[in-house]
């Protein structure tokens, strides 16, 4: 089945964050939209997605049964009293209008707030770290993180190693100190420490270099079922 309000649900999932919630007026977006608007910025052509999926959500209106399946694929966010969920939408795409009308510049050197935030910012780097270091990965799947890594390197698409290695940079970047780093790679998935005496930064470098060196030199095989 198509999802029909992708775009729409991805953005939703920002609002998940306990204790949050539509916290937006129509003067100033919230806490959860302000990090979509931030994200936005990178990839102005999201927001311009959203946008489309909430006036088609609104002319439909969210009790169709035409849109019924769609919808129930949304993330179930509880407004405030007195104040409805289209209402809700409604001050979420005039947010994004003006967005829109003159995108600012991205915001590389701002830290996420949000766990949102952090997967959407670097959003390869957080499927390969939740898809390969989850919690007991190494005791139930592999036996070693270079076991891991080597399952990695062959087993996804180029493109989405590359952009994990450039994630890597902005990310050992954006974290000076090994607390934030440390904080922000559990955020994007790390359940798993680094090998024994090796330091989160300089594992993360390694990992790039790895990445870069399988990029410029892949092992061809195919892989045991």
């Amino acid at each position: 089945m198509d999802d029909r309000f992708q775009e729409l649900r991805r953005l939703l999932q920002a609002y998940e964050q306990p204790g949050r919630g539509f916290d937006d007026t129509t003067e100033v977006p919230g806490t959860a939209l302000s990090a979509c608007l931030r994200v936005a910025a990178f990839a102005p052509e999201h927001a311009a997605r959203a946008v489309r999926e909430i006036q088609d959500l609104r002319t439909a209106g969210l009790f169709s049964e035409e849109i019924a399946d769609d919808v129930d694929l949304l993330p179930r966010i509880r407004p405030p009293r007195g104040v409805g969920v289209e209402d809700c939408l409604r001050v979420i795409q005039a947010h994004l209008d003006h967005f829109l009308a003159a995108p600012p510049p991205p915001r590389p050197a701002f830290r996420p707030e949000l766990p949102w935030e952090w997967r959407e910012r670097f959003p390869a780097l957080a499927r390969f770290l939740g898809a390969y270091f989850y919690q007991d990965s190494l005791k139930l799947e592999y036996g070693s993180h270079a076991e891991a890594i080597g399952d990695y390197l062959p087993g996804e698409p180029a493109e989405d190693i590359g952009k994990a290695a450039t994630e890597i940079g902005g990310l050992l970047t954006l974290n000076q100190s090994e607390d934030q780093l440390h904080e922000a790679t559990t955020t994007l998935g790390l359940a798993e420490p680094p090998p024994t005496g090796v330091p989160l930064r300089q594992w993360l470098v390694d990992l790039q270099g790895l990445i870069g060196h399988h990029l410029r030199w892949p092992v061809r095989h195919r892989r045991v079922p």
